[in-house]
């Protein structure tokens, strides 16, 4: 066999492992993957969130998949060990393209999940991250959303280094959504940051001069019979002087605190053809204040389900004479 081909099968032995412990270990957050070879056999390291899951109760599942791994894959003695990501979950592209597409599939906005996502895993110290949802996400042609946030590099060595990437898929009755996540790691290192260090400056050791003229005058000024000092005036005037002189400091004006503005104060309810359906709707949507809806283009509002554009407008004029009043 050549040596193309061998290489050609191992790497496709390696992906059907991976899809195979991703199926098993979903309920568990699959976070990757790391195969090796060591004299004793072969060691897979699969990182998890929920690393109890995986091992069982008394090891019981992890020994289920050793098992399966040589029957079915052909591994010599593989040895499976369990790490637990922990806090460190928001940084891994696997585990947050997962959540993503899980959140897709019970419903959720897809601008909700994105920016949410976002703010979540720059939360965590992340230097950059993307998210991508593509496919039929609101209507029947298909179409690509991003959002990015911070630094992120897209192609080149630098990018196979320094980004961690996660792909996930969301079954819909539309169709299949597909998922990408993208995150800079916060201990990820530019080629062009340069830091420089600067060597410590060797202090000359260096006679003063003059200094033995200094010493001789303090000698001189030791020898000398100290005079006692004179008697101090009381210095009452100069007190008197010194207090007509300060002035009392003006008092600090305190300006008035910012009114808030009518439309803070609105709620939802308030505003005439928002119903109980129609709250539901709004807040499956992610709008939560009359704030946020007002600012809402007529565009955003038409993909909320049950409202059109003649819908729209009635409600964007609702929230002015709401606010007018």
């Amino acid at each position: 066999m050549a040596i193309e081909r061998k290489f050609v099968q191992e790497g496709a032995k390696r992906m059907l492992i991976r899809e195979y412990l991703e199926h098993e270990t979903e309920r568990a957050g699959f976070g990757g993957l790391e195969i090796q070879r060591t004299p004793l056999g072969t060691l897979l390291s699969l990182s998890t969130e929920r690393p109890g899951i995986v091992i069982g109760r008394g090891g019981k599942n992890v020994k289920a998949l050793t098992q399966n791994l040589e029957d079915h894959f052909g591994l010599e003695n593989p040895q499976l060990e369990v790490e637990e990501i922990g806090n460190q979950a928001p940084l891994n592209g696997q585990i947050m393209a997962q959540k993503v597409a899980s959140a897709l599939e019970r419903g959720w906005h897809f601008r909700r999940v994105g920016h949410s996502t976002v703010r979540r895993i720059m939360g965590s110290g992340a230097r950059g991250c993307q998210v991508i949802i593509s496919g039929k996400i609101t209507g029947s042609r298909h179409r690509t959303e991003k959002f990015t946030k911070g630094h992120v590099k897209y192609c080149g060595e630098v990018a196979s280094q320094v980004m961690d990437e996660g792909i996930a898929v969301a079954k819909k009755k539309a169709g299949v959504l597909g998922v990408k996540v993208r995150i800079m790691r916060p201990d990820a290192k530019m080629p062009d940051e340069v830091e420089i260090v600067h060597e410590p400056e060797e202090q000359e050791e260096t006679a003063e001069p003059g200094a033995e003229e200094t010493e001789e005058k303090a000698t001189e000024t030791s020898e000398k019979p100290k005079e006692k000092p004179a008697a101090k005036k009381p210095a009452k005037k100069k007190q008197q002087r010194k207090q007509k002189k300060q002035k009392p400091a003006p008092e600090e004006t305190k300006e008035p605190a910012p009114e808030a503005s009518p439309m803070d104060e609105l709620n939802l309810k308030d505003i005439t053809g928002i119903g109980g359906s129609m709250m539901k709707r709004l807040q499956k949507a992610g709008i939560e204040d009359v704030r946020e809806l007002y600012e809402m283009s007529i565009d955003d509002l038409t993909e909320v389900k049950g409202i059109g554009v003649k819908k729209a407008k009635q409600l964007k004029e609702a929230i002015e004479k709401a606010v007018n009043q």
